[in-house]
């Protein structure tokens, strides 16, 4: 008793721990080489014959075919276990064939002595007639459905992703349902894509099925006569009706699964399932049932036809007919009922519009195309939400202040593979990248070329490839410099967030700045806000020192710079110019770091004087240049600036104090890399070396 009740157990702690799958496919190869007796042979048909009919009963009542994920899996494990079972019941026919029709065991001789009769042409017509239908008709049938299906699914994939993006972007739904709908869009093709492969198993289990027969009966008429001296009528009656009996066994399960394939793939996801599909949609037209029932019932009433089977149809046609209509007027009724005080609410006011309706312009926003989206998807294993995160703190820790949040958001307006990068609303700068590759950058110095896309870096105009990452090897040996797109994006998104780092200071940033210093030095601060300056008198003298790529890190020491100079001038120029001065150590050292000579360009005296005569001040601007001189001085200087960059030094225009507002605003958009000093800005303790000199 206790050893039953261990196995019973046993078998019911199988599904939960996975068991049934491998021990299924242990069976099947012991039935290959291991010969059974009939008893285990009429065990194993039992329960093909039970497995197929619940696959069968499971695929009616599954409301979607995702909800039956599995089944091309089952498919594929019990064709495979019926194979085994034809292998080793072909063992059995063909060695024990000789001693009568029951050697192959009873399940076996009742299928070929009761369902058919003992006539063995009988059971070769009726394993035809099945072969046919499973073969021609179910199993070609769901075949196309599943390879049709499968392609429609495949090409559907795209406009359901955007469907969903675009669903997102108008907030009908949020992140989690979106990520769950792509999953099942995944899901769902990945099914399809497996049943019309699970099609063929079952395609070819019934040719297989063909096959079996035919050597089954050829060889056991050739054993009986041969080994066993049977007369060609003996050995015919015994072998025949055996190996049809075993068709027949194998043949019906395999209807069963060929049939249960076709409903998967034919029928569409619903609330209900087949049986009240069919119920509803078959039988609730009250109008076709009733024709029905009409020609049903004259059809009974002609003289020589079944006229009481047809009269007897043509009333139950008739009264589902009329069940069908009265359940509709049912439904229409209570659709009214639940309508009525609906359409009393429908003359409520629209709700009045207020500023929660304006959407807020994002400060810094990032807009990736739906081919990127994995790239910001943590569930997906995308970086790129860390990584701009690592920019975000290493630029506030250079710059001096925080950095505000990246909005990152999906923009169907975008190619799949492009990216763009706004400022206030505004795009600053926008690329396209390849999420499976990585980005091969030529630093100007290379060995040779390597195979891929050719691109340019988005960050400072780099030629560049993109490549396979098993190239990575390949293009470092070359020279090249190798960088993933996390990267590629992180780094342009730093070097347009320090070009503009100026327009992202605000007030809020300033005073907080302010704050902050206040805990370390109250008096100061009370002093110089607003006793001495305005805040947006700062927030302009900070704009300006960030415009012109100084970190505002040391507040303390612009601040007591403007607290001692502001009571005399209040012009933010000015007031930027003198805190210059104050930050000499920090500007030099962001330049030449630590050396003890600076190697500079210098202007002609003649120069000079010509551009402080020509200075015509204007209302905001400062001062401008005559179009002829700017671009003599442009030429002179940017070529002196490529002379440096080629040397390996920093290429550094040392001018008077009164020019360096305007020579700077010149050189900044035009001339990349050079800085612009005045002789007051270099450190005491530093030595200046003149290398070139522009204009004479």
């Amino acid at each position: 008793m206790a050893q039953q009740v261990g196995i019973l157990t046993t078998l019911r702690e199988m599904p939960r721990t996975g068991m049934g799958v491998p021990l299924l496919v242990l069976a099947m190869l012991a039935m290959l080489v291991v010969p059974l007796p009939p008893f285990l042979l009429d065990v194993f048909f039992s329960f093909n014959i039970a497995l197929s009919l619940v696959i069968l009963l499971v695929a009616i009542y599954t409301l979607r075919p995702l909800d039956f994920a599995v089944f091309p899996a089952v498919i594929l494990v019990a064709t495979l276990l019926r194979l085994g079972m034809n292998v080793a019941s072909t063992r059995v026919v063909l060695l024990e064939g000789h001693t009568g029709t029951d050697a192959a065991g009873q399940v076996i001789n009742a299928f070929g002595e009761f369902v058919i009769g003992g006539n063995y042409t009988v059971g070769i017509v009726v394993f035809v007639i099945l072969i046919i239908i499973n073969f021609v008709v179910v199993t070609k049938g769901a075949g196309r459905i599943s390879e049709v299906t499968a392609r429609f699914t495949l090409d559907a994939m795209p406009g359901k992703q955007m469907a969903i993006d675009a669903d997102l972007n108008a907030g009908l739904i949020d992140q989690d349902e979106a990520r769950r709908r792509r999953a099942e869009v995944s899901a769902e093709a990945d099914f399809y894509g497996a049943m019309d492969g699970a099609s063929k198993f079952v395609r070819g289990d019934a040719v297989a099925g063909i096959l079996i027969t035919v050597i089954n009966i050829i060889g056991g008429l050739i054993i009986g006569m041969a080994q066993h001296g049977m007369s060609f009528a003996d050995a015919g009656h015994n072998y025949t009706l055996l190996t049809i009996g075993d068709g027949l066994v194998a043949q019906i399960p395999s209807l069963f699964l060929s049939v249960a394939a076709g409903i998967v793939v034919s029928r569409v996801s619903s609330s209900q399932n087949m049986g009240e599909q069919v119920a509803r949609q078959l039988l609730g037209n009250p109008v076709a049932l009733g024709v029905a029932a009409a020609i049903i019932g004259i059809m009974g009433l002609i003289p020589g036809m079944p006229n009481v089977a047809f009269l007897i149809l043509a009333g139950l046609t008739g009264g589902a007919a009329w069940w069908s209509y009265q359940r509709q007027q049912a439904e229409q009724l209570q659709e009214a009922e639940q309508s009525a005080p609906q359409a009393e609410e429908l003359p409520e006011k629209p709700r009045e519009l207020n500023w929660d309706d304006v959407a807020p312009v994002d400060t810094i926003g990032l807009e990736v195309g739906y081919r990127l989206i994995p790239l910001v998807d943590k569930s997906q294993g995308g970086q790129l939400m860390e990584r701009i995160k690592g920019v975000r703190k290493k630029l506030s820790q250079d710059l001096g202040f925080l950095i505000p949040a990246v909005h990152i958001r999906d923009n169907l307006d975008l190619a799949p593979h492009a990216y763009r990068i706004t400022l206030m609303g505004v795009a600053v700068g926008e690329a396209e990248i390849h999420a499976n590759k990585e980005l091969a950058i030529n630093p100007g110095q290379v060995h040779g070329e390597i195979e891929g896309i050719p691109t340019q870096d988005p960050s400072f105009g780099l030629p560049a490839v993109w490549i396979d990452p098993a190239q990575r090897d390949e293009a470092q040996a070359l020279g090249y410099t190798v960088v993933d797109v996390n990267t590629v994006v992180a780094t342009h998104l730093s070097q347009l967030l320090q070009a503009h780092a100026h327009e992202l200071l605000g007030y809020e940033e300033v005073q907080q700045l302010l704050d902050k210093l206040k805990q370390s030095a109250p008096k100061l601060v009370e002093e110089l806000v607003p006793n001495t300056l305005s805040l947006a008198v700062v927030l302009k003298v900070l704009r300006n020192l960030l415009e012109e790529g100084i970190p505002i890190r040391d507040i303390r020491t612009i601040a007591e710079t403007l607290a001692q100079y502001a009571p005399k001038n209040q012009d933010p120029g000015i007031l930027t110019g003198l805190v210059r001065i104050a930050l000499r150590r920090l500007i030099y050292q962001h330049i030449a770091g630590s050396a003890d000579e600076l190697p500079v360009i210098t202007l002609h005296p003649q120069l000079e004087q010509i551009l402080q005569k020509s200075q015509q001040v204007s209302e905001d601007e400062g001062v401008a240049l005559e179009p002829g001189l700017a671009e003599r001085l442009h030429t002179g200087l940017a070529e002196k600036a490529r002379e440096r960059e080629a040397a390996g030094e920093p290429a550094v225009l040392l001018v008077p104090a009164p020019l360096r507002p305007l020579l700077s605003r010149f050189v900044r958009h035009t001339v990349a890399g050079l800085h612009v000093l005045s002789y007051n800005e270099i450190p005491d303790n530093k030595q200046v070396r003149i290398v070139a000199t522009v204009g004479g």
